[in-house]
């Protein structure tokens, strides 16, 4: 009886700590897959134009999640041991070290960009479109990686809520502005492909300035003391962060390499395919959350050696995941030729695009098992098992499984292949994580 009441605590303070999350994601990237569908409306050049800068739209995202990862851990371990302070000194080294290397590093992706693009596959009418979007959408990028530190740190705190409100209201602003800045208004014109980037930099201007103020009315940051909490702190921030970055940064490549070959059958490919990762996020959005929500909480369970209380909740998080994405993904793939003609813009990026949503839409429960995971490990003290991880889902099972499928199959085989990968991927992630919390006591012997 205790441990039924036990399982119900666990499944609300779950749902308590995840739907703020849910809705949050599913507000902002809602807005990313409008902005898509947006500019799709603009023609196939132009949306083929925003689909060649998305694996370099991830590799920041990569960076800023993978040190987001790492403070949020540190911080939750932190709070767990009862070290208040040095939690508010974490909190203010990733908000000023964080925006200094994604800074750093937008700085270079624009200095290089043609190079990259033209490697990428991007043919010169192509590029034109991508140089007078790409500035803007760097400035965004940076922007959207500040306020994403600012989440982690009240992620760390247990608090879900203000995130979520964060990106519900910045999704928004983004909605309102994205047709006025893109096709204008009365005798103005607008900016066309450069308005969805200014709609967006906007949009987390106003969450930033919000977001920092209740960081500041909390006082859940502090710079006394930071110079030496650094020198303390750099080492178990590294030893989380790396492997959490090069875990992160595997999909962006894994990304560009996807995206060349897609590029190799054609631009109304490229189009689709760009439709396809924004409705792949969107329908993992309660998976996301989770891997938002989960990890602190999971850290505060290892701080405190809690770990029964570690397998009940990643047994209850992959059963949410598996059920809710495979419902999910079945639905969507019925629905799939309504759901293409509503966000392609012409009728060969429609028919392009039913046939990813039906291979690939189901295939996301098994994506969604390998992605807690990750997530968790992290958390859990053993990194470079999730690095590795993350990196056989890509390089093993997704890669070689959607490049097989199109060199023999074309355009079917490459959407059956990407799918075939993910179901590889979870199986993979499944065994690992049994393996791994079969024997807790050791693994937190070998970390410690």
């Amino acid at each position: 009886m205790a441990a039924d009441i036990h399982q119900k605590e666990l499944v609300i303070t779950l749902w308590r700590q995840t739907w703020p999350m849910a809705i949050g994601v599913l507000a902002l990237l809602g807005f990313q897959l409008v902005d898509s569908a947006f500019i799709a409306r603009l023609g196939t050049a132009p949306l083929a134009a925003q689909s060649f800068t998305f694996p370099l739209s991830f590799l920041i995202i990569g960076i800023q999640v993978g040190m987001g990862i790492a403070i949020a851990a540190l911080i939750s371990r932190a709070l767990g041991a009862d070290e208040g302070e040095r939690a508010k000194r974490l909190s203010s080294l990733v908000l000023m070290a964080g925006g200094g290397v994604i800074g750093l590093l937008a700085i270079a992706l624009w200095i290089f960009h043609t190079a990259i693009f033209q490697l990428l596959g991007a043919d010169e009418s192509t590029l034109a479109y991508i140089r007078i979007y790409w500035a803007p959408q760097l400035l965004a990028a940076w922007l959207g990686a500040l306020l994403y530190f600012g989440y982690s740190v009240f992620r760390a705190h247990g608090d879900t809520r203000l995130p979520g409100k964060m990106m519900v209201l910045s999704s928004l602003i983004n909605l309102v502005l994205d047709p006025l800045f893109i096709f204008g208004v009365g005798d103005w014109e607008g900016w066309g492909l450069p308005g969805a980037a200014w709609a967006t930099a906007i949009a987390f201007s106003v969450g930033i300035l919000i977001t920092f103020f209740k960081l500041a009315r909390y006082q859940w940051a502090s710079t006394d003391g930071l110079w030496q909490e650094a020198i303390a702190s750099w080492r178990p921030f590294t030893g989380i962060a790396a492997p959490a970055m090069v875990s992160q940064l595997m999909p962006p490549l894994a990304s560009m390499l996807a995206i060349a070959v897609v590029a190799g059958i054609g631009e109304s490919e490229v189009a689709a395919w760009g439709l396809a990762s924004r409705l792949e996020t969107l329908s993992l959005m309660v998976v996301l959350a989770m891997t938002m929500s989960l990890p602190p909480w999971l850290g505060r369970c290892y701080g405190a050696g809690d770990w029964g209380q570690i397998h009940q909740l990643m047994a209850l998080a992959l059963k949410v995941a598996l059920l809710w994405q495979l419902a999910l993904g079945v639905l969507l793939a019925l629905m799939a030729p309504w759901l293409a003609m509503a966000l392609a813009g012409s009728p060969d990026v429609e028919n392009e695009l039913t046939l990813l949503i039906r291979f690939l839409l189901p295939s996301y429960a098994a994506l969604g098992v390998c992605m807690l995971v990750v997530s968790a490990g992290n958390a859990l003290g053993w990194p470079l098992r999730a690095m590795l991880l993350s990196s056989a889902r890509l390089f093993i099972c997704y890669l070689p499984c959607l490049w097989l499928g199109a060199q023999f199959l074309g355009w079917w085989g490459l959407a059956a292949g990407a799918a075939v990968g993910n179901l590889l991927a979870g199986l993979l992630a499944w065994q690992v994580l049994t393996r791994i919390l079969s024997r807790p006591h050791r693994q937190s012997a070998n970390v410690a």
